[in-house]
């Protein structure tokens, strides 16, 4: 009993004394530990800071920035271009800066950010001496050019399209033609300026037709009086004022039907129209091709 008794006893003392060496090394091999996962730390941390253009002059940063443009790598050079802009925000190379930026993104194919760009250049230089650039590039942004361009050799009604985008593009160049007659754009932009009325001018006769098929008679009138109204000069003049005449003599408005009808004689006495119920649409005749090339 006594020796069963002693050996418990032993035992008892084996764990109580291990128990302070387990953790006096425990802590010892933690005191070890932080040190190296400091360091680690401090080399990932020292080698994210590492920047190459770091000490780089504005001059140095923009030129890096355009060649990056040049050779088609917008993304390196939007990146160098922003940094510029960060570290440098004053003067003619953070000014620039903004302007390659937005061209840069509109090359890359993202118009939204390179809308927001022309933006903010001309809420914070109003009297630039580039500004009619960028509303020239605002122009350009906002007609999605690729899109016109295929869809009109698929044979896509580009009345039936969004005029969204074009009435932006419409505005932006308009922009150039009204306060930059001195601008070396000025002729493009009066040129894609008068292929965006008749755009317009054809979107609102298309939805005149719809109206119209659909028996729609005062919502139909009132779309091609639009055209009457906004766009006198265009070609859609023509095929507005038999929309109204039809629509007229559907609604039973005789007196507007007759006024009408004096206008169109007057205008267009040997008008083709005269004989269809409802004018059928017909294509544009326009060399877009030579109105929209860069």
């Amino acid at each position: 009993m006594i020796k069963q008794g002693h050996f418990r006893f032993r035992n008892h003392m084996n764990k109580t004394t291990l128990a302070p060496r387990t953790a006096w090394l425990r802590t010892l091999s933690q005191l070890f530990l932080i040190p190296a996962l400091v360091f680690a730390l401090a080399a990932c941390g020292s080698a994210k800071q590492f920047d190459e253009t770091e000490g780089w002059s504005p001059a140095r940063l923009y030129e890096e920035a355009k060649a990056e443009i040049d050779v088609g790598n917008y993304e390196r050079g939007i990146e160098l271009l922003e940094k510029l802009e960060a570290r440098y925000p004053y003067g003619r190379f953070a000014q620039q800066a903004q302007i390659d930026t937005a061209f840069a993104y509109y090359k890359a194919g993202d118009n939204a950010q390179a809308l927001a760009a022309t933006d903010r250049f001309i809420k914070l230089y109003p009297n630039h001496q580039n500004l009619d650039y960028v509303y020239y590039l605002r122009g350009l942004i906002s007609f999605n050019e690729d899109k016109g361009i295929f869809a009109l050799l698929s044979g896509e009604d580009q009345s039936a399209r969004d005029p969204k985008g074009t009435r932006a593009a419409f505005d932006a160049f308009k922009e150039v033609v009204s306060r930059f007659p001195e601008s070396k754009y000025y002729d493009d932009s009066k040129s894609r300026l008068q292929y965006l009325v008749n755009a317009l001018a054809q979107n609102e006769l298309h939805v005149a037709r719809f109206y119209y098929r659909r028996g729609a008679y005062l919502a139909a009138v009132n779309r091609a009086q639009e055209v009457i109204r906004r766009f006198e000069q265009t070609p859609s003049i023509e095929e507005a004022l038999f929309i109204s005449l039809r629509s007229y003599e559907k609604l039973n408005m005789t007196s507007l039907a007759e006024d009408t009808k004096r206008v169109i004689n007057l205008n267009f006495k040997n008008s083709p129209y005269w004989n269809m119920d409802l004018p059928e649409k017909e294509k544009v005749e326009a060399e877009w091709w030579q109105v929209w090339k860069d």
